[in-house]
């Protein structure tokens, strides 16, 4: 499964935790969240900038301020957008090898994301499994 149906598949499974995902697709949409999240954040930073170089001007300070406060709007508004269906994938991910998707909950507990990561990039279980049978590659 190449980047595009990756992100194809695990967008139009939104909210689905049921089945299973290769490796490919969770990687893949993985690292289209990480991409959307750092080409959001460049003009954020880049607002940022400016007002802190116009601060001297109120006039100037407002505006860049208002622009500020809506964009980091924006970027907080698709990072949420985007993590259901990260979780969801990290759910079917836990799945193909076989574990409940409760252990999402390790992402909350400190350097617990360090063990679903190495539960994520682990191979699935050959063959079918109580979650349903193996993903294409």
């Amino acid at each position: 499964m190449g980047f595009k149906d990756s992100v194809r598949t695990c967008l139009h499974k939104y909210a689905d935790f049921n089945g299973r995902a290769s490796r490919a697709e969770f990687w893949w949409f993985f690292l289209f969240t990480v991409l959307v999240q750092f080409v959001l954040m460049i003009p954020l930073f880049i607002i940022i900038g400016i007002a802190a170089a116009t601060a001297d001007s109120s006039a100037g300070a407002g505006i860049m301020t208002a622009l500020m406060v809506i964009w980091y709007i924006v970027v907080f508004a698709v990072a949420i957008a985007l993590f259901i269906p990260l979780l969801a994938a990290g759910a079917r991910r836990l799945h193909d090898y076989g574990q409940t998707a409760w252990l999402l909950l390790l992402y909350f507990v400190p350097c617990g994301n360090i063990a679903l990561i190495v539960l994520w990039a682990l191979d699935g279980t050959p063959g079918e499994n109580p979650y349903g049978p193996r993903p294409s590659a």
